[in-house]
C-alpha cells in the first residue's frame, strides 16, 4: 500500500542537516507553517522552498526524538481558539534562517474560529525521518509559543519528582544550613553558640525568664546571669535601664538580702498602713502568761496569789522572786510520807533563742530581670 501522509527533507534543508554533522554545528529549527494546499491534498515536494499555499506560520513549541525511534524527531506547534477558519493540509518546518527544511502532507482538517460558533485548541505535529538527531535543535521564544496539555503535565510530573528528590536529599543531610538550627535540637545548638540572651531578646522575654522587668526572683548562685541585677539596695543605670528604672524611679533597688517578702496589705487590715516596698523592723506579738490549775477539782492558781494544791489543804503561796513547791515526798530508803520545799531558784527552764524571730529558712539569692 502506498503511502499517503508523510514527511520529508527539503533539498535545503538535508543539505544544511548534511553541513551541520559535518561540521558539528547545529540546525535551530524554529517555526512551523501550515497551509490548506489551494484546496486539494499535496504531495511533499524535496525541491519545495514554501508552501503551495501557506495560511499560517508560528514559533513551534517543542522539537524531541521519538521514545520509539531514535532516528525520528517530533515537531509541534499549537494553534490557538482565536486563530483558524482555514483547513489544513500541508505542513513546513523552517530554521532560523528562514529556509524551508522538511515539508509534509496530513488528512484534511478544519480549524474553526470561535466567531464562526465552533472553537479548538489544535496541536499540530510533524515526525520526520533524519540520518542524525543529535544536529537538529529546537530553538524557540518561550514567550509566544503553546504547550499541549500532555506537555504540561509531563513536565509538571518531571519537575515536581526532580524537586521532591532535591529535598529528600537536602533534608537527610546532616545539617545543610550551619546558620540555622535543626528543629530536633534548636535549643541547644541556639546555647552551645550562646545566642540564648540574643534569641530571648528577640522574644521580648529576657534571658532565662519570662517574667516581665522588675519581678524579683530566688537565684542559686551568687552570681546573676547576663541581663539580671542583684537586689542588694545598690543604684543602676537608668539610662541603660529604662523599664526598670520606670518601676524604681530612684534608681535604687531595694536590698533583699537576708529579708523575708511579705504580701502587700492593700486594704486588707492585716498588716495596715504598709506602703509598697517600705520594710518593717522585726517583732514579737505582745502577749501574757495565765497559768491555770485544777489539781484536786477546787482550788486553782491564779494570778493574785498562786498556789498548787497537790492534796486538799496543802498549798503554798507565791512570792515574786522564789518560788516555794510543797511536793509528795516518796517513801524511800524507809524515809517517811510528808512534804518537802524546793526553792525555784535551783531549778530553771532554760529556752534558746536568738535575737530576733524567724521561720526555718533557706537562703536564695534575689536577683531582677533588668531589661
Amino acid at each position: 500500500m502506498t503511502t499517503k501522509y508523510f514527511a520529508i527533507l527539503t533539498n535545503q534543508g538535508a543539505a544544511r542537516l548534511a553541513n551541520a554533522i559535518m561540521l558539528g554545528t547545529k540546525l535551530n529549527i524554529t517555526q512551523m507553517a501550515v497551509g490548506d494546499g489551494n484546496g486539494t491534498l499535496p504531495t511533499p515536494d524535496p525541491a519545495q522552498t514554501k508552501l503551495i499555499n501557506q495560511t499560517r506560520i508560528a514559533p513551534i513549541n517543542s522539537l524531541s526524538v521519538d521514545a520509539n525511534d531514535a532516528g525520528q524527531i517530533i515537531a509541534e506547534q499549537i494553534i490557538p481558539e482565536n486563530e483558524g477558519g482555514f483547513f489544513i493540509r500541508e505542513i513546513g518546518l523552517y530554521d532560523d534562517d528562514g529556509i524551508l527544511i522538511a515539508v509534509a502532507n496530513c488528512p484534511e482538517t478544519y480549524k474553526p474560529l470561535l466567531a464562526e460558533g465552533s472553537g479548538r485548541t489544535q496541536t499540530i505535529r510533524m515526525i520526520l525521518v533524519v540520518s542524525s538527531t543529535s544536529a537538529i535543535t529546537l530553538k524557540i521564544d518561550p514567550s509566544v509559543v503553546l504547550a499541549t496539555r500532555k506537555y504540561v503535565d509531563d513536565a509538571a510530573i518531571e519537575v515536581k519528582s526532580y524537586a521532591d528528590k532535591l529535598m529528600k536529599d537536602h533534608e537527610e543531610k546532616a545539617n545543610p544550613h550551619k546558620q540555622y538550627p535543626l528543629i530536633a535540637n534548636a535549643l541547644k545548638e541556639m546555647a552551645d553558640a550562646g545566642l540564648v540572651a540574643e534569641v530571648l531578646k528577640n522574644l521580648g522575654l529576657g534571658e532565662g525568664s519570662a517574667l516581665p522587668v522588675g519581678v524579683p526572683v530566688p537565684w542559686p548562685l551568687p552570681t546573676p546571669p547576663q541581663g539580671w541585677l542583684k537586689y542588694n539596695g545598690a543604684p543602676f543605670d537608668k539610662n541603660r535601664f529604662p523599664i526598670l528604672g520606670a518601676i524604681y524611679p530612684g534608681g535604687v533597688l531595694p536590698d533583699l538580702r537576708g529579708e523575708f517578702i511579705r504580701g502587700w496589705d492593700d486594704g486588707r487590715g492585716v498588716n495596715a498602713g504598709r506602703a509598697l516596698l517600705s520594710s518593717e523592723a522585726d517583732m514579737n506579738k505582745s502577749h501574757g502568761h495565765l497559768f491555770e490549775s485544777s489539781m484536786d477539782g477546787g482550788t486553782t492558781w491564779g494570778n493574785a496569789n498562786p498556789y498548787i494544791d497537790f492534796n486538799a489543804g496543802n498549798s503554798v503561796s507565791h512570792t515574786p522572786n522564789n518560788i516555794f513547791v510543797q511536793v509528795l515526798r516518796a517513801q524511800i530508803g524507809g524515809a517517811g510520807a510528808g512534804w518537802e520545799g524546793i526553792n525555784n531558784t535551783g531549778v530553771r527552764n532554760q529556752l534558746s533563742g536568738g535575737n530576733e524571730s524567724r521561720p526555718r529558712n533557706i537562703a536564695f539569692n534575689y536577683i531582677v530581670r533588668a531589661a
